[in-house]
This record gives C-alpha cells, structure tokens and sequence, in this order.
C-alpha cells in the first residue's frame, strides 16, 4: 500500500498544509482532530473528516426479527422518519469524488423516535478498521502528515504501515462506487442489543443495498468531480432506493473491543429492517453543518461494547462540530 495518497493530494490542491499544535497534554480528542487539520488542513465551517457529503432523508420500516433482539424503539414495528448524510472521506471539502483518497466513504443516519429523541449510527466502507485505538489513529494521521512527497524511503507513514498490517488490509477492502447508493456500509465498532427479557447480543452493523457496482481506479479518475453528489438527488428523482439494515451477531468468543479484527463470515446476519431514502434534503450544505451524528448516541435497547473507539469517536465529532459551529 502506498501513503494513501493524501499528502500528495494536499500538494495537488495547491492547499498549505498549516503548523497545528499537537501538545501531548492536550484531551486525545483535541490532537485528533488537529492531526485531521495536520493532514487535510484546516477548512472553515466544514468536518475535519468526510468533510464533503450530502443529506437525503426517507424512512426505516424494522423486521419482525429485529424486535426479538432489542427492545429499542426503532424495532418496536412502526416506521420511523431517517437523515441520511453520505460523504467522502478526508477533510478536503472540495475532494474530487473518483479520488482514491475519498475512500471509504460514509453513511450516517439519524433515526428520529417517537419520542422525540434520536439514535444514531456511523458507518463507512472500510470491512474493518485500520487501527485499535485513538491514539493509533492520531500516529498513523501524523505519520501521513510527516510523509510529504519526496520523503526518505521508508517514509514516516510506510513504516507506520509495516509494523500495522491492519492498515494496508483495511484499505485494500475499499473502492469507488458508482453511486453512494450502490455501496456497501459497516459499522467497525460493536454494540450489545439488550431485548425485553434482559438477554444481550453483540452486533456489528451492516447496511447492504439492492446492488454493489464499484469503479475501477481509471474509470473513477475521469469521472466529474462532483459525480456521486450530483448523482444521488437525480437518481431518487427516478425513484426511492433502499438498503438492508442488518446486524453480525457475535459468538461468545469474538472480541468486541478490537475494530480492527472482522468477525467471521459465518456468523449469524440477522435483518434488522429496510432503509428507504426517497428525497435529498433541500439547502444540503448548510443542513449537513448543523448535522451532528453520534455512534454513541444510543436509545435503551441499544448499548456501548467495550470498544474503546466509540467514546473517543463522539469526543472528537463534538470537538469538530465547536469549531464548524463557533
């Protein structure tokens, strides 16, 4: 695998890659997002990652089965309105989309209960996550940022990936889309559904659509820019689109707290229900800055594993979300 390709992309873009402050005394949080900034540089107003995206909303009609695994409201059998935003990766709002470096791309949906309330769930392309833990995700964002092009082999970001094999294998599971609507979405963090009689499960989401239809790399390069984002509202123009919101269910053996080891493919998927996005959002770019998704943010049915991403994860959206939103 190569450095992924983002500092030669900042180059590209002719953006100035800022001097940010990383003091090490400083919350895990706070040197994430400004090893983000390190990386893709610092863009007013926008996610310090998957800084481009658009929102669509429809609705989510749960399974019979769903309701047998967890007393969540979203299971209970009516059907809920959803927010959908999909995005490219990186903090580069103008990234063209057929970028390699806009892999994995991602999905968040914001179920809105009858309560009143909201859960949420943040998923992306990736089969699986790079690293363990935040603190590995900050030094492989560093290791990018101290990678620039022309660098002494191996650079600072192949030597990261060499005593991390999780990263390069988790790349090569990604690949552009011709539509977000034609790509495949999981959630690298596990969740326990507790169901009415107290009885827990382990889950790992996946949200699978009717069809999967992936460029290749050349293809992709000579698509327009803006190609998936202009797709989407055309092609729910023709008619809505749905996915399958389903769930992994974990043995007894299986870590939870490790994103970066996939569970294995004979595991039990149980469908949890069908997604149904009908129309995109009007004004997207400025819904989606007052749009803050949360994988943490969960509803009774719903509980943390013992991955240590999901708290750190919520920090660091919330500390992004203060400074679009000063």
């Amino acid at each position: 695998m190569t450095n992924h390709k983002v500092v030669a992309a900042l180059v590209g873009f002719g953006l100035a890659v800022p001097v940010v402050a990383l003091a090490q005394d400083q919350r895990l949080e706070e040197q994430l997002v400004n090893a983000m900034n390190k990386v893709f540089g610092v863009h007013p107003g926008f996610r310090a990652n998957h800084a481009k995206g658009i929102v669509v909303e429809g609705s989510f009609k749960p399974s019979a089965e769903a309701a047998g695994l967890s007393r969540a409201a979203l299971f209970s059998g009516g059907t809920i309105p959803v927010t959908v935003r999909f995005s490219d990766s990186t903090g580069i709002p103008n990234l063209p989309d057929g970028s390699e470096n806009a892999n994995p791309h991602g999905m968040a949906v914001k179920f809105h209960l009858p309560d009143s309330s909201d859960t949420d769930i943040v998923i992306n392309s990736f089969k699986f996550f790079p690293v363990s833990t935040g603190e590995e995700f900050r030094d492989l964002l560093l290791a990018l940022a101290d990678s620039p092009p022309n660098s002494t082999k191996p650079t600072k970001f192949e030597q990261f990936a060499d005593s991390h094999p999780s990263v390069p294998a988790a790349f090569s599971t990604v690949a552009t889309p011709d539509s977000f609507v034609d790509e495949e979405y999981y959630g690298i963090d596990a969740f326990v559904f507790v169901n009415k009689a107290g009885q827990r499960q382990a889950v790992r989401y996946q949200m699978l659509p009717e069809n999967v239809v992936h460029l290749d790399k050349s293809d992709a390069a000579k698509r327009t820019p803006d190609f998936l984002m202009e797709e989407l509202p055309e092609h729910l123009k023709r008619g809505p689109v749905t996915f399958h919101f389903k769930a992994q269910l974990a043995a007894a053996d299986d870590s939870t707290k490790d994103p970066t080891k996939p569970w294995p493919e004979n595991r039990k998927v149980v469908e949890l229900g069908v997604l149904t996005i009908d129309r995109a959002a009007e004004n997207s770019v400025e819904v989606q800055k007052r749009l803050l998704f949360l994988p943490g943010q969960l509803t009774d049915g719903i509980e943390q594993s013992d991955d240590p991403l999901i708290d750190i994860r919520d920090a660091a959206y919330a500390v992004s979300f203060s400074r679009r939103n000063p």
